[in-house]
């Protein structure tokens, strides 16, 4: 069965008090009695009242969670512009000149070359997977703030760069701080952001590794002109700018709420929550959403305590055990699937071909007779029509949903490597004497970049921040993080190789991957639009049988309790009373 076809689950607790629809709602009635349990895998505004419009337009009657993910989001920017940039730098007589290992006529340059640019994946996978735990101590704001400072660090000392070492660890400690950020700011983003738009707060992660990208990529094209080696000097510097800002900007960043609940803080949560929602701690949506966010951290938190009593008594090695036992949570029963979903997108937005095409075009381009300069222009060309289809998806995501995205994504890039791979075949030989066909070849190179962006780039880096458990979902996260770093390097060992020996095979090959790519999603990709991260449950069936349902209930009614509840609630009144003398 597909996982769409989903059936409706809702469920109340007993002795509930008066539920009240979203289009109904009856005044007399308390916040409190409004709150429900969820037992459902439906879109939220199918059952509940929910905070604005969903999609882009619902941005704007969010904007104090927008402002915050934006924020967060240009450590996206950062990530796009440090691996963009070197790019153009590679090639630069300024720059091979005092880096002259990497010179196309010194010995074993290819190797240095490419130990070069590897340095910043190796980097971020050993950063991506720190996050797991980093995130869970130290919390998600603070982790941010952690990685920009070792991203700082790494972008001063490749500014000032004297010899190929040294540039070496510094785009090594650069990385680190690119995997942590590429971890942590989806994270983030999805725990603070209302399940109707949160696809379009995710997308702006994408949204800013494709502009640092393309911002990257035309500031190197300008500055080389310059005859110093501030030809390539200031564009590292320059990455220091947005990294400055996001220093500043994560004192101003309020919590996540969600870690706040995991960590027994529940009055901070409230507060945090009800700031984000711009709404009173007494409004009936801030209450059903925080009651949420308990009842599913309580849940989880149980488990864990059920399945590891050795290691509760709070020492120094119990801790250390859990946490280290907590990572094998993601492959056991109730988070296993999930995990697949995870690493399986990130491991396919990879081996569609994305950074493949990105690696091979300026050779068509070359090929076809274009001189160098415009090589580079078509090659800034393919970065801004993948930013056209990113930025589509701030409307579609929470529009169309992730599912058909995907699905749709794929089966336009395995169209698009089918016909590549033919005109290649037929024509390669000579493509200045076919040169409508080449020009046909970049048209279809196109429309595969604007579809990759509309789908697998912005979706594959959404879904994984979404679909975790509280108890794993940095640990969730951080794996699926690493399977991008892991599967981005596989393939820029492999497709040098590809090209230099299947030539149009090449093509075959990532068409193959594409069309395995739908196959994986038809079957292990649920749909996630709409839903609140504490339904992800019930979306991945991960409840499967009445003892797991009735475990959950009780939970959720020992939260109810409204004596406890509402002291609580007084609590956060009072302190946000005493703020505000």
């Amino acid at each position: 069965m597909s996982p769409m076809d989903e059936t409706p689950n809702a469920q109340e607790l007993p002795k509930e008090p008066m539920v009240v629809d979203g289009d109904k709602k009856d005044e007399t009635i308390s916040p409190s009695d409004r709150i429900v349990a969820t037992h459902h895998d439906r879109a939220v505004w199918e059952k509940r009242e929910i905070y604005g419009p969903p999609g882009f337009r619902g941005l704007f009657s969010s904007t104090y969670v927008a402002l915050c993910a934006i924020s967060c989001a240009v450590g996206g920017l950062l990530f796009g512009y440090d691996q963009g940039v070197i790019s153009i730098i590679l090639t630069e007589s300024q720059f091979l000149d005092r880096i002259g290992r990497v010179a196309d006529n010194a010995p074993g340059s290819g190797f240095w070359k490419g130990f070069l640019t590897a340095m910043i994946e190796l980097g971020a996978l050993i950063g991506s997977f720190n996050t797991g735990w980093m995130a869970d101590k130290f919390s998600r704001k603070y982790t941010v703030f952690i990685a920009v400072c070792v991203f700082l660090v790494g972008s001063a000392l490749q500014t000032g760069a004297v010899d190929y070492a040294m540039l070496v660890i510094a785009r090594l400690i650069g990385g680190l701080g690119i995997g942590t950020l590429s971890t942590v700011t989806p994270l983030y983003i999805s725990e603070i952001s209302p399940p109707e738009i949160r696809g379009a707060l995710l997308v702006l992660e994408e949204l800013s590794i494709v502009s640092g990208i393309v911002i990257a990529f035309w500031i190197t094209y300008g500055t080389r002109y310059i005859a110093s080696e501030w030809a390539w000097r200031l564009p590292f510097l320059i990455q220091i700018l947005p990294g400055i800002f996001l220093v500043v900007a994560v004192v101003f960043l309020p919590f996540s709420p969600r870690w706040l609940v995991a960590e027994k803080r529940d009055t901070d949560a409230l507060e945090t929550l009800a700031k984000l929602r711009q709404q009173s701690i007494s409004d009936a949506r801030v209450q059903q959403e925080w009651y949420d966010i308990r009842a599913e951290v309580a849940f989880h938190q149980e488990i864990s305590r059920e399945r590891y009593p050795r290691f509760q008594d709070g020492s120094r090695s119990s801790r250390i055990k859990l946490e280290l036992a907590s990572w094998t949570d993601c492959f056991k029963r109730g988070c296993w699937r999930r995990t697949l979903a995870g690493t399986g997108l990130m491991f396919f937005q990879q081996f569609v071909g994305i950074n493949a095409l990105i690696y091979y075009s300026p050779t068509l381009f070359q090929t076809m007779g274009l001189d160098y300069s415009m090589q580079l222009v078509m090659s800034g060309v393919l970065n801004i029509t993948q930013l056209v289809g990113v930025a589509s998806t701030l409307w579609t995501m929470d529009k169309v949903g992730r599912r058909p995205l995907l699905l749709w994504g794929s089966v336009l890039m395995t169209i698009a490597h089918i016909i590549i791979a033919v005109l290649v075949a037929l024509f390669s030989d000579n493509w200045p004497v076919h040169r409508p066909e080449g020009w046909a070849s970049v048209a279809l190179l196109l429309l595969y970049m604007l579809a990759f962006g509309a789908s697998w780039g912005p979706v594959a880096w959404a879904m994984p921040a979404e679909i975790f458990p509280s108890s794993v979902r940095a640990k969730g996260v951080a794996l699926s993080t690493c399977s991008n770093w892991l599967n981005n390097f596989i393939i820029g060992l492999v497709t040098p190789q590809l090209i230099q020996h299947t030539n149009y095979g090449t093509y075959i090959f990532f068409a193959v991957f594409c069309l395995l790519s739908g196959v994986f999603t038809y079957f292990y990709v649920p749909e996630t639009n709409g839903r609140t991260l504490e339904q992800m449950d019930h979306v991945f069936k991960d409840l499967g049988n009445e003892e797991e349902e009735a475990r959950r209930q009780r939970i959720e009614t020992q939260i109810m309790g409204h004596e406890a509840a509402g002291a609580v609630i007084a609590e956060a009144t009072e302190r946000l009373s005493n703020h505000a003398v």
